[in-house]
């Protein structure tokens, strides 16, 4: 076996924010001593071929994470640190555990739950405005939709909680199954812009949303599930005024075949941190 085999094998495999025993975002995990090189750790979440891969380093702080994306490295993900968490949670025992990413410190839950995991994700501060204008057209015009598809209660928005994302808020769960796009311009808009993910959402009620959420900038068509971009909407609506009662559930997936659900606690201060939870579960045993 190669070298490259044997990191391969290492790679932990899991779905994050499942619905039970069903859907959730696969992920991998990576954990060693020192991290792989970086045109390895590329290679390694490419020949994965999840949306993203996790790679985590034991330090004096707690874990050293560097996330990949089969084309490229992203600043924070999500589904793969509620991923991380379960891994940990399996190796050491239940508990909290500190992350330093590539510019924030983070924290990951893990509690084992019978045959599922129990996880949670503090994540980093939030911010978000309107979106530009320009911005909003190019996007609607990627995914054919019209200003009269989006909800007026919402006005479209640049999210961050670690990473950027557009949030178009649609007007009706119609519009947004109906989502579809060519993935080379959306990578092309995304990449431009430095966009993580394009946040498709709708609300049911004030505090249930559904999602959907084209992550072209990776190389990926659409995830299942998106804790970056959850806690990113969280904070999205916190500085929107709307009536979110400290949290929300989102449901994301469905349209994919793959039900994936979330949930988001967040105080009413601007900027704080959001909490991003839900189950994991196993793809294959925790090595």
């Amino acid at each position: 076996m190669s070298a490259f085999q044997q990191a391969l094998s290492r790679v932990q495999r899991l779905a994050s924010f499942s619905h039970g025993a069903s859907g959730g975002n696969p992920a991998g995990v990576y954990l060693d001593d020192v991290f792989p090189d970086v045109a390895t750790m590329q290679a390694l979440a490419h020949a994965v071929g999840y949306s993203e891969t996790v790679f985590a380093v034991r330090d004096a702080n707690g874990w050293r994470v560097r996330y990949f994306a089969p084309e490229s490295e992203v600043p924070f993900c999500g589904h793969a640190t509620i991923a991380l968490g379960a891994v940990l949670a399996s190796k050491h025992g239940d508990g909290l555990f500190r992350l330093d990413t590539n510019t924030d410190r983070i924290s990951v839950e893990g509690r084992q739950a019978g045959d599922l995991v129990e996880a949670a994700l503090q994540s980093p501060p939030t911010h978000s405005r309107k979106a530009p204008g320009e911005l909003t057209a190019q996007a609607l015009e990627l995914f054919g939709y019209a200003a009269g598809d989006l909800d007026p209660r919402l006005a479209p928005g640049l999210a961050h909680a670690g990473a950027l994302h557009l949030i178009l808020p649609l007007r009706d769960r119609a519009s947004l199954t109906a989502m579809k796009y060519d993935l080379e311009r959306g990578r092309r808009l995304m990449q431009d812009v430095g966009l993580a993910t394009i946040a498709l959402i709708c609300a049911e009620t004030e505090q249930r949303f559904h999602a959907r959420n084209p992550f072209a900038s990776g190389g990926v068509y659409e995830d299942p599930a998106t804790g970056a971009a959850a806690a990113a909407l969280a904070g999205y609506l916190r500085d929107s005024g709307w009536p979110h009662g400290g949290h929300i559930d989102i449901l994301q997936g469905d349209d994919m075949g793959c039900p994936s659900r979330l949930r988001a606690d967040f105080s009413a201060t601007p900027g704080e941190s959001v909490r991003v939870s839900g189950t994991v579960r196993l793809l294959a045993p925790v090595l």
